[in-house]
């Protein structure tokens, strides 16, 4: 199993290394969601969606179920 951006825990930090471009909207891209980035879990909603990210400097409100389709490698600090 691979880890997502939905696997992370509040705080986390990892390394976009795939993201499934057909499934993942536009926007996100455009807004810096592309491989190679960092994404840190900012904050998770009270009813566990949305997921509150920052990626290089970008704060964003994503669904659960589309962080389930981006695979990432986690930073160990």
């Amino acid at each position: 199993m691979s880890l997502t951006i939905a696997h992370l825990k509040k705080g986390q930090k990892g390394i976009i290394k795939e993201v499934s471009a057909d499934v993942i909207p536009l926007k996100l891209l455009e807004m810096g969601c592309l491989p190679g980035n960092d994404v840190e879990l900012v904050q998770i909603a009270p009813l566990k969606d949305p997921l509150y990210i920052n990626i290089n400097g970008s704060h964003l409100a994503i669904r659960k179920e589309t962080a389930l389709n981006i695979e990432i490698d986690l930073i160990e600090e």
